[in-house]
């Protein structure tokens, strides 16, 4: 846990703030570690969830964030 620790101490104030109000999201294969969610909401004290269908939702909300850049202006373009 104290990794954890010492990288939460890195993270901008802004960051911790929203952390804080909003807790955390597990996700990955980590995420189906028994009881890991519990041990964090324990450690840190803080409201701890497990994302629908963890070992997937990182892709699915790629793949929606690569669409819709194709929606969007071209922000990355320097003509």
């Amino acid at each position: 846990m104290s990794a954890q620790s010492k990288r939460a101490r890195t993270n901008p104030p802004e960051l911790g703030a929203d952390i804080a109000d909003k807790g955390m999201v597990l996700t990955g294969g980590g995420a189906l570690l028994r009881d890991l969610d519990r041990l964090l909401m324990e450690e840190t004290g803080l409201p701890v969830l497990i994302a629908d269908d963890p070992l997937t939702c990182v892709v699915r909300g790629s793949g929606r964030a690569l669409e819709s850049l194709n929606k969007s202006t071209n922000i990355f373009t320097t003509e």
